[in-house]
């Protein structure tokens, strides 16, 4: 096969491009994070030194902003999973008439700026002498997060034969049964990576839980709160070592969903 050489030329130039804008700023941060300088920088380098992380590690209110981070995410990947495996198989069922203003509906929180969610959350929930904290977070989250797993389990439900689902009520099967012997195991994939998805997407959060919060601290609150007041190596240490969580989350994530896989497929050829 032909291939043009020039563009060749553009597609590596590009991805060069692209994975330097990308990793650049990380690189610089991490470099800030090591560096031996009152001021977060790179250049002049003064060595090499691990203060900050040990004054990071030694911050009690860092700890309990983790903390509540934390438990407001597990909350959300809770409530969001659920509710959002249950609006995409309600969006793949109804009549084709429906379904495009019910998809139109439930995708709609994701659009909307933060901002707007964080308010109307707590002025909906303050109208029930609901007050703000953690809990009003973690609610105030869900409503966009459980977008983002309906779309996962949706597009999952794509590739599913409903003709299985026939073939079993047929044999007797019961719909509970159905649904946890077959459609929810082809849901799998899509309800980890719904997992992980809402669960970085709560740690990440900011507009919704700055106004839904009430007195309590999440990462980011502490993060803005900390840059705010001055900027920090501190700060740098702090990113560099979520830079660090989220690369080898994902490469957990990845090995495991390569080896439930590599097993699917075993038990299909031993089947066969």
């Amino acid at each position: 096969m032909n291939t043009n050489p020039f563009g060749q030329f553009l597609i590596r130039s590009y991805l060069v491009i692209f994975l330097f804008f990308l990793l650049a700023p990380l690189a610089i941060m991490g470099g800030a994070a090591l560096n031996d300088a009152p001021f977060p920088s790179v250049y002049p380098w003064t060595g090499f030194t691990d203060r900050w992380f040990i004054a990071l590690w030694n911050d009690d209110r860092m700890w309990i902003a983790v903390r509540n981070t934390v438990l407001v995410a597990i909350s959300v990947v809770v409530l969001a999973v659920p509710v959002g495996t249950a609006a995409a198989i309600l969006v793949n069922s109804v009549a084709p008439r429906v379904r495009g203003f019910l998809y139109g509906v439930m995708v709609a929180p994701i659009l909307t700026p933060g901002v707007v969610i964080g308010i109307s959350t707590l002025l909906f929930w303050n109208s029930f002498s609901v007050p703000a904290g953690l809990w009003l977070s973690a609610l105030g989250q869900v409503s966009y997060i459980a977008a983002y797993v309906m779309l996962l389990v949706l597009a999952r439900l794509q590739s599913f034969d409903h003709l299985l689902e026939e073939a079993a009520l047929d044999l007797g099967a019961s719909h509970f049964q159905v649904v946890r012997r077959i459609l929810l195991p082809h849901l799998y994939p899509a309800l980890g990576a719904g997992v992980f998805i809402s669960f970085f997407q709560s740690v990440e959060n900011f507009n919704v839980t700055l106004f839904t919060r009430g007195y309590s601290e999440t990462l980011t609150i502490y993060i803005f709160s900390q840059v705010r007041a001055g900027i920090s190596p501190v700060i740098n240490a702090l990113a560099f070592g979520l830079i660090i969580l989220t690369i080898v989350g994902a490469v957990l994530y990845e090995f495991s969903r390569q080896r439930v896989a590599k097993r699917r497929t075993a038990k299909v050829g031993a089947a066969s």
